[in-house]
């Protein structure tokens, strides 16, 4: 994702790092839905830990971090909290602050699905889970804005929510309207996704070094995909929509990724190319909110001459060694690979940050 979000020049990149414009699903659009899978995968690890807690340290944890990932969700969209006014330097206003948003809704999701399955059983999570995907589907249906396309951008259930609850200065305007991908509608159907990578996880500690549980992790992504197909046909797979289709289809992926790599690691013992990615995994939360601020201090606070850092080095090296779209791949390389080395760092000094 952080070469996603850093292309040297967002005129040139491959459309592989492209989100799709609107139906369809790119690998980029793979990323997000793939790392809540991989929270709720994570949960079913964590989870061991909670036999020991009372009810209420239980609650408690999970509130706490999920107070804690929204608040600095919000607060990566605020920063730099200073600008320069008339009259000097001054605090920015929230005035126009995204609430919503990739952070918050890992934030939502996590804590969501942590009670239902801290206090519901396996069969009425799957209910709910059923509930959410179909109940998203007749809400978009139903109460989108009347005589629009109830899937289109500024047409959907999800929109018309937003504006009321959020206010178009607090929604996302990266489309060239207020429109937020991570709107609170959209949310339910992305909590999927984490129950999803939970009961992966809980049927791979079971079964998963079997290569009957590994052909059955194949089976049941391919089914998935074969409904989130099906039901695409009248529910677009829409990642900024989020639609229940697309909670499917990725799913369905992970499912088969997940089992590609339990194969390799596990079953072959081809591990020598894992410790790059260990990396990341070691200090995910403080590495992506690294990757964003970084960047941030780099295009909007540092300057040479009238230009930007970041569009200094680009223009300066990269675009003029490289032009165009592979130029512009090695910048978002070579800035992810500065993440990495802080992360490395950070590895080796045993330092890892929770939250």
């Amino acid at each position: 994702m952080i070469v996603v979000n850093t292309p040297g020049s967002e005129l040139f990149s491959y459309s592989p790092l492209q989100h799709s414009h609107w139906n369809g699903c790119t690998p980029t659009d793979l990323v997000f839905p793939s790392f809540l899978f991989a929270v709720g995968n994570a949960m079913s690890f964590a989870r061991k830990k909670f036999s020991t807690m009372s009810g209420g340290a239980v609650l408690g944890k999970i509130l706490r971090r999920t107070l804690l990932i929204f608040l600095i969700g919000y607060l990566i969209y605020w920063f730099p909290f200073f600008q320069e006014t008339d009259h000097g330097w001054g605090l920015k206003s929230i005035s126009h602050t995204r609430i919503m948003g990739v952070l918050q809704r890992i934030a939502l999701c996590y804590c969501f699905a942590s009670l239902l399955i801290q206090y519901c059983s396996t069969r009425m999570i799957y209910i709910i889970s059923g509930v959410l995907l179909l109940g998203y589907w007749v809400a978009l249906l139903l109460f989108g804005v009347p005589g629009a396309d109830p899937f289109s951008m500024t047409g959907n259930a999800g929109y018309r929510l937003d504006v009321l609850v959020l206010g178009e200065n607090h929604m996302y305007h990266g489309e060239g309207v207020a429109f937020d991908p991570e709107g609170i509608l959209s949310t339910f159907p992305a909590i999927v996704n984490v129950i999803a990578g939970y009961f992966t996880g809980v049927f791979v500690q079971q079964k998963g070094k079997t290569y009957e549980g590994l052909a059955k992790l194949l089976l049941m992504g391919s089914v998935l995909l074969a409904l989130a197909w099906g039901w695409g046909l009248i529910f677009p797979i829409n990642k900024k929509l989020w639609t229940s289709a697309y909670v499917l289809h990725t799913v369905g992926i992970d499912m088969l990724f997940l089992a590609v790599l339990i194969y390799v690691i596990a079953f072959r013992q081809k591990t020598w190319w894992t410790g790059f990615f260990n990396v990341f995994g070691k200090n995910p939360l403080f590495i992506y909110i690294l990757s964003e601020l970084l960047v941030v201090v780099l295009a909007e606070l540092v300057h040479v001459g009238d230009k930007s850092f970041l569009e200094w080095v680009n223009d300066g090296f990269y675009q003029a060694v490289f032009p165009g779209a592979f130029g512009s791949l090695l910048f978002a390389l070579s800035y992810m690979m500065i993440c990495w080395g802080v992360g490395k760092f950070l590895d080796a000094k045993k330092i890892y940050i929770r939250v």
